[in-house]
C-alpha cells in the first residue's frame, strides 16, 4: 500500500507516537494482516479500499510506530477517523487482535499533537466535555429540546427551513421523541416481585442519554427486572459512561468520568450494573483497561468493570418469568455493534423475543453491520453514515416487519431516521420497551424515594 509522503508543504513533522496513550506495541503485532477482517469492516465493504479496512489501519498505525510514516500526515489521521470502531474486525480475527483500543489510542495520539481551530477546539469542549460531564447541565438541555418538540417550536422551524439554514436539519432528523420526565438518579427504586426467588439487587446505570432523552426506556427496563425479581435502584452521582470522549481521542477527559462513576458505584458491594445502552455498556466493561496504569483506581476499575451487564446479558443469567400478554406482531432485529462485537451478546435479545406469545422475529440480512451511528459518526460524516443507514433501512423493509427492535439509543436513532428517509413507517424500539409491553408495564409499581407511597409510573 502507498503512503503518502508530507501532502501539505507547511505540515510540522513530528515523528512516530509519543507522550501518553501510545498504541501498545505487543497489540499491533498481534495482526498477522490475514484478511479475514476486510468482509465484516463496513468502510471496507463501502470503499473496497485496503486502507480503509483494519488490517490497512493497522499498517498505517505499524508505520507510525516505526517512525516511517509521520503522525500528522493527513492520510493516517483520515483513516483513523473514518473508521466506525465498530469493532466487527474483533469478532472474526483469528489472532485475537484487540483493535478498539489500537484506534482509540492513535486517535488519543493525534488529539495531543495535532493543532486544532479554535472552533473545532470550543465545539469539542462544549459538545462533549461541558455537556456530558454535568448530568444537571445535560437536563436542562434536554428540556428545551423538548419543550421545542411539546410546543411545536421544531416543526415550525423545519418547515419555514431554519433548521435547514442553521445547518441542524440532519441532527434534527435523527432526534427522538424525548421522554416526558427525566429519571434523576436517587429518585426512583423499583420493588422485586415477591412471587420470585431468590431474591436479588440491581445497580441501574443512567448514563446521559438514556437518563434523559429515554428516561422511559430506562424505566421500562427497570420495570421488566422487577418483575424477573430483582429490586432495582438508580445510585446519585453518576454522570456520562465518557465512551464518546474515548471514541474522540479525549482520553484523561473519560478518565475523569471513569473515576466518578466507579466512586458513585462503590457503595453497593458486587451488585450487578445494569446498562440499557450498547455503546455505554462496552466502554464501562473496558474501565479496568482505561485506568489500568491509574495506581489509585486501577484494582477498583477492574472490580466495576466485572460488575456490568447489559440488560439482556443481566435478564439471561437466569429463567425468565414469562411475559403476560401476547403481542402479535412481526419484527425484526438489528444488533448494535457495540453488543454483537465488543461485548459478543447476540444470542440472549433473541431468546427474549422469542419468549413474548404471538412475537414473530423475522431476522434481517446483515443484522450485525454497522447501522453508521457510532457515537457521533452520523453527525461528523453523515454522507457514509447515512449509505450504511439506508443499506440497514433496506435489509429491514425487506422483512416486511412492522418494528425494529435494538438495544442501543445510537441505533434507535440512526435506524429510525433511515427508515423515514427511505419512506418506511416501521417503528424502531427498545428490547426493553418491547419487554415491558409484554409484562404488561404499568402493573409495576416504583417506590418514590422520600415518599412511602407506592403507585404505578409508565
Amino acid at each position: 500500500m502507498a503512503v503518502a509522503a508530507d501532502t501539505d508543504a507547511n505540515l510540522l513533522r513530528l515523528g512516530g507516537f509519543s507522550g501518553k496513550d501510545i498504541p501498545e506495541d505487543d497489540l499491533l503485532r498481534a495482526c498477522v494482516h490475514c484478511g479475514m477482517c476486510l468482509p465484516a469492516c463496513p468502510t471496507y465493504r463501502l470503499t473496497g479500499q485496503e486502507m480503509s479496512s483494519p488490517r490497512g489501519r493497522l499498517w498505517l498505525m505499524r508505520a507510525v510506530a516505526d517512525d516511517r510514516l509521520d503522525l500528522l500526515d493527513p492520510l493516517f489521521d483520515e483513516q483513523m477517523y473514518q473508521c466506525l470502531n465498530c469493532r466487527a474486525c474483533e469478532a472474526v480475527c483469528p489472532s485475537g487482535v484487540h483493535y478498539g483500543p489500537l484506534v482509540e489510542a492513535s486517535r488519543a495520539q493525534l488529539e495531543q499533537h495535532r493543532p486544532r481551530s479554535l472552533s473545532d477546539r470550543v465545539v469539542r469542549r462544549i459538545g462533549l466535555d461541558w455537556l456530558f460531564a454535568d448530568s444537571w447541565r445535560l437536563r436542562w438541555i434536554v428540556n428545551l429540546l423538548r419543550l421545542s418538540q411539546r410546543s411545536g417550536l421544531t416543526v415550525l422551524a423545519r418547515k419555514m427551513g431554519i433548521l435547514k439554514a442553521l445547518g441542524m436539519a440532519d441532527l434534527e432528523a435523527l432526534t427522538p421523541a424525548i421522554s416526558r420526565r427525566a429519571l434523576v438518579p436517587g429518585n426512583e427504586r423499583w420493588d422485586a416481585d415477591l412471587s420470585i426467588s431468590p431474591p436479588r439487587r440491581a445497580r441501574l446505570f443512567n448514563g446521559c442519554v438514556m437518563g434523559t432523552v429515554f428516561a422511559n426506556t430506562n424505566r421500562a427496563a427497570a420495570r421488566v427486572m422487577a418483575r424477573n425479581g430483582s429490586d432495582v435502584d438508580v445510585p446519585v452521582a453518576q454522570l456520562c459512561c465518557g465512551a464518546l470522549h474515548v471514541h474522540a481521542g479525549m482520553m484523561e477527559e473519560a478518565r475523569v468520568l471513569a473515576r466518578t462513576n466507579i466512586d458513585a458505584f462503590a457503595s453497593s458491594g458486587d451488585d450487578p450494573i445494569v446498562v440499557t445502552a450498547a455503546g455505554c455498556g462496552a466502554a464501562l466493561k473496558e474501565y479496568g483497561y482505561i485506568l489500568k496504569d491509574d495506581p489509585a483506581y486501577a484494582e477498583s476499575a477492574r472490580t466495576f468493570s466485572a460488575r456490568i451487564r447489559d440488560f439482556t446479558e443481566y435478564l439471561g443469567e437466569r429463567d425468565l418469568v414469562p411475559p403476560t400478554r401476547t403481542i402479535r406482531r412481526q419484527v425484526t432485529y438489528q444488533e448494535p455493534c457495540h453488543l454483537v462485537h465488543a461485548q459478543r451478546i447476540s444470542r440472549q435479545p433473541r431468546d427474549l423475543m422469542n419468549a413474548i406469545s404471538g412475537l414473530e422475529l423475522i431476522e434481517m440480512k446483515e443484522s450485525s453491520l454497522c447501522c453508521g451511528s457510532a457515537g457521533i459518526y452520523n453527525i461528523v460524516r453523515p454522507d457514509m453514515a447515512n449509505e450504511l443507514g439506508d443499506r440497514k433501512a433496506l435489509h429491514a423493509m425487506e422483512t416486511t416487519a412492522s418494528e425494529v427492535i435494538t438495544a442501543n439509543p445510537g441505533c434507535q436513532m440512526q435506524v429510525g431516521a433511515s427508515l423515514r428517509r427511505n419512506g418506511s413507517t416501521a417503528k424502531v424500539r427498545h428490547i426493553a420497551d418491547l419487554l415491558d409491553e409484554a409484562y404488561g408495564g404499568a402493573k409495576t409499581k416504583r417506590s418514590v424515594i422520600g415518599n412511602s407511597a407506592q403507585h404505578a409510573t409508565r
